[in-house]
């Protein structure tokens, strides 16, 4: 038994099954950018098949049987951690999502535009979309043709940038700071993408150092 799925065990003693009805609401969150993705029902084997497997199962109401997201469409929740709220009656998944969460295409069940972005999922979507262009034709964006010119001119970008934000700090120039910080940190993204590390890396390290 993984560390996953005896944790998940652990989990599964404490709800209170009964006052459920045998089944928990489970709030689907990615664990990178905390966007609330869907929310879904598991039964005690829909969460012990999540622990053991690694990929988030639900038990379906309408179908009556359990549905691990992405059976068909390969879009699936690899399961990162998961947690019970203190009533021991809802469970808080967060997932590393592989493609679109919803069944209509789009990364979360809700509306976006019914939805305030906050600014962690909007730096989450551009870091995804930056690591997309590693891949792309050079002549395609700006972006594609950095990840081209190799790591040296990546790392010249983010020093001489670095150096715009300081002078224009120095100068007293707000506005013009707010620009070169723009600058400097989808430049230090890309050069974190191009050594195969992410802002994630970064913000962990910053735990680390905090405690």
């Amino acid at each position: 038994m993984s560390f996953a799925a005896a944790e998940v065990t652990t989990l599964a003693e404490r709800i209170d099954w009964d006052k459920v009805d045998g089944l928990v609401p489970a709030i689907v969150q990615d664990f990178t950018s905390s966007q609330v993705l869907m929310m879904g029902y598991m039964n005690p084997e829909a969460l012990q098949k999540t622990g053991e497997t690694g990929n988030v199962t639900f038990f379906s109401r309408t179908k009556q049987r359990l549905w691990t997201k992405g059976e068909t469409s390969g879009n699936v929740l690899q399961l990162k951690n998961i947690a019970l709220d203190c009533d021991n009656d809802t469970l808080l998944v967060k997932v590393a999502p592989i493609g679109p969460t919803c069944h209509t295409g789009t990364t979360t069940c809700w509306d976006a535009d019914s939805q305030e972005e906050s600014q962690m999922v909007w730096l989450h979507q551009l870091e995804t979309l930056l690591a997309e262009r590693k891949s792309a034709d050079p002549d395609s964006s700006y972006t594609a043709s950095l990840y081209a010119r190799g790591t040296k001119r990546i790392s010249q970008k983010v020093g001489e940038e670095g150096v715009e934000v300081a002078l224009a700090a120095t100068s007293g120039d707000k506005a013009e700071l707010v620009c070169e910080s723009a600058d400097l940190i989808y430049h230090l993204i890309v050069l974190l993408q191009d050594q195969g590390l992410s802002l994630n890396d970064v913000v962990n390290k910053l735990k680390e150092r905090h405690k």
